[in-house]
């Protein structure tokens, strides 16, 4: 990864959740296939697993990075924008808050704040990185029935070294 899509990648990370803190919306089962996506999101960052980062989108996907970066649109391009060759870089700590689930047919959305953080190897240097922020992610359930992400945004101010 290169500095900059090693930053970017990590902010990626902010736009999924693992935990509630809000009512269970009247259709449950839809919400808890939502927060699984997002646990299986969380999950495949902290495994260093691009392909189980990728599998968590739909193929039309967007991004709608951080500090008016351009959008993101489709799998491949997101793979370039959070995956591009450079230094290895590995997340560490990645926790996020729902502020809000909801459901509607086959769309839903998630919307919350997240911490994460990070470390980038740069010859015989560890640099350690953390940052949070807030996202909103929209998903959308296909045919076969899976919900995949459809739209990630995120907010966050500039990366803080440890």
């Amino acid at each position: 990864m290169t500095p900059r899509s090693a930053n970017v990648a990590v902010l990626g990370v902010f736009l999924v959740v693992s935990c509630a803190h809000a009512p269970p919306p009247a259709h449950a089962s839809s919400a808890d296939a939502l927060r699984a996506v997002h646990e299986a999101y969380r999950r495949a960052w902290l495994a260093n697993d691009r392909e189980g980062v990728l599998r968590c989108f739909d193929p039309g996907a967007v991004l709608l990075p951080h500090h008016g970066l351009e959008p993101v649109v489709g799998l491949e391009a997101i793979r370039q924008f959070w995956f591009a060759p450079g230094p290895p870089t590995e997340i560490t700590l990645f926790e996020q808050d729902y502020d809000e689930v909801a459901v509607d047919g086959s769309r839903g959305l998630v919307r919350g704040r997240s911490r994460v953080q990070w470390t980038v190897q740069k010859g015989s240097e560890l640099e350690r990185w953390k940052n949070s922020g807030t996202f909103l992610t929209v998903l959308r359930r296909g045919d076969d029935g899976a919900w995949r992400i459809t739209h990630l945004i995120w907010d966050d101010p500039p990366n803080q070294r440890l």
